[in-house]
């Protein structure tokens, strides 16, 4: 499946632009990632585009969610991307191969470097590496964003300053995208 049928299938599920965006911002970061990391881009962004599929699905259960996502990609992939989808759901689960750690830091790292574009005027291009640093110490600052699944990164070889520099750039790769400047 291409990112354009993926897209699709995505927006089928998802009607909230902020999730889609969200999809779009962990599927860009997962790509870069993958590139670091010598991994198949095209099956990480796709797995940062879908991980939260089953979202609105599931009306936010985390007893739930990533367990109806896998039923619904099984159709379209493989039993271990759909593995991964499921656990990347990390109420549930423990995350432990290299593609979980990478989704799972990748979908919370997302949501922290946008809300430092947001209060930088919605502005990625002033997001800098210091700034997601110092945020990413203050807990209160997106407070959704789990910093220590944000750290296991370090698991599978990238520092957390060179993961902050990948993701600040795969994001202003799709700032358009996101409808950020």
């Amino acid at each position: 499946m291409d990112r354009g049928s993926a897209l699709e299938l995505l927006k089928k599920y998802l009607k909230n632009d902020k999730l889609v965006k969200h999809c779009i911002a962990t599927s860009a970061i997962m790509k870069e990632l993958a590139k670091e990391l010598g991994e198949d881009e095209e099956r990480w962004e796709l797995l940062g585009l879908l991980h939260d599929i089953d979202y609105e699905l599931v009306e936010g259960d985390m007893k739930r969610h990533g367990v109806v996502g896998a039923e619904i990609l099984s159709d379209y992939f493989d039993e271990d991307f759909c593995n991964t989808i499921k656990r990347h759901n990390y109420h549930l689960f423990d995350p432990k191969t290299k593609e979980e750690i990478a989704l799972v830091a990748s979908d919370n790292m997302s949501g922290l470097i946008i809300a430092c574009a947001l209060v930088k005027g919605r502005k990625i291009t002033s997001v800098t590496s210091k700034t997601v640093r110092e945020k990413f110490k203050e807990k209160s600052f997106a407070r959704g964003c789990n910093r220590e699944l944000i750290a296991k990164i370090e698991e599978i070889g990238v520092s957390l300053d060179r993961f902050i520099e990948i993701s600040i750039r795969a994001l202003v790769g799709v700032k358009d995208e996101l409808g950020l400047d």
